[in-house]
């Protein structure tokens, strides 16, 4: 933000301010056009990241911000054209699960089949909002032994094998 204050000559406050309106017009505009989506296949996946510092620092911050500690986005993608019909930002819990997928089941214009990971909060949330309307798998990733160069830094051992588990289907074979 400093750098386009400085290349634009205008206050870092109207840089910020400029990006708060146009976020909260994006976020209008997709609450508004994506809806009655028809899709074949969607994944769905948190991202963690944190505001102002990681859970485990918020008691030690000098100057203490609300919302501080740990942020996760959850996110809903439509698996072929990689369209996002949902997206949410809050903690990684049962609620937010149902919130994020309730939210994504009102956008979806007909069934779905779903892949989550095997976070077990989807389970419940998935249930409540399509019933048995819905193919939804659980894809579980099993890691090996980290190598010796990943030791001391955050790099997740290599994915040695995938465990899938649907956890409920209606098919109907064409």
């Amino acid at each position: 933000m400093r750098s386009v204050s400085r290349l634009t000559d205008t206050s870092i406050n109207t840089v910020s301010k400029l990006l708060e309106d146009a976020g909260r017009f994006c976020a209008g505009f997709h609450d508004a056009k994506i809806r009655g989506v028809k899709a074949r296949r969607v994944q769905v996946d948190e991202l963690w990241s944190f505001t102002a510092a990681k859970q485990k620092n918020v008691a030690a911050m000098k100057n203490p911000v609300d919302g501080a500690g740990d942020t996760w986005t959850w996110t809903a993608i439509e698996a072929q054209t990689k369209l996002l019909i949902s997206h949410f930002v809050g903690g990684r819990d049962g609620e937010c699960a149902k919130w994020f997928i309730e939210d994504m089941a009102a956008r979806i214009a007909n069934r779905i089949q779903l892949t989550s990971d095997g976070f077990k909060a989807y389970l419940e949330a998935v249930e409540g909002a399509f019933g048995v309307d819905i193919d939804y798998a659980m894809l579980n990733k099993i890691y090996g032994a980290s190598s010796e160069s990943a030791k001391g830094r955050y790099s997740p051992a290599e994915c040695s094998a995938l465990a899938a588990g649907k956890r409920r289907s209606k098919v109907t074979l064409t």
